[in-house]
């Protein structure tokens, strides 16, 4: 049994993995901004499930949740899954949008990566599953910003 860190567990592939590594038997931290969208996990594995209110591109949600999931216990696989797209030409980009796409998609998993990163270090294992996107390699027609936010993050 390990304990997994899943953040945006709310919907699509977070909810899933949250699932699989549920279903397998694990502890699982599940993140989303509203934990209302995390109400069917935690129901469905009480014992299991723990919910944590986290946006990426807060830093003092990311602050919060960290000194939440302490008392979840040290995490073992932290997949940052979070984060959503943006389109917009790159010349016509908004700055505040850009700004709020790169914390959310790269910033916000790169701060919970630093975090968790030195216990995994010290116990020599655990993993570290960042979702991508095809996009990082071939980015849509209005997708650059969307586009860099993932190249950067693999």
């Amino acid at each position: 049994m390990a304990n997994w860190l899943v953040t945006g567990a709310s919907s699509g592939i977070g909810y899933g993995i949250a699932m699989a590594a549920l279903t397998a038997g694990n502890r699982v931290a599940v993140t989303s901004r509203s934990l209302a969208k995390l109400q069917r996990l935690t129901e469905q594995y009480p014992q299991q499930c723990f919910p944590v209110a986290l946006e990426l591109s807060d830093d003092d949600s990311i602050v919060l949740a960290i000194e939440k999931l302490d008392d979840f216990g040290l995490i073992d696989v932290l997949m940052t899954n979070a984060g959503h797209g943006y389109r917009a030409a790159v010349e016509e980009g908004e700055d505040e949008r850009i700004r709020e796409i790169y914390a959310t998609n790269l910033f916000g998993p790169v701060k919970l990566i630093r975090h968790f990163l030195p216990h995994m270090r010290h116990q020599h294992g655990g993993a570290i599953i960042n979702i991508s996107s095809v996009a990082a390699v071939q980015s849509g027609v209005g997708s650059g910003y969307y586009a860099s936010t993932k190249a950067a993050l693999e």
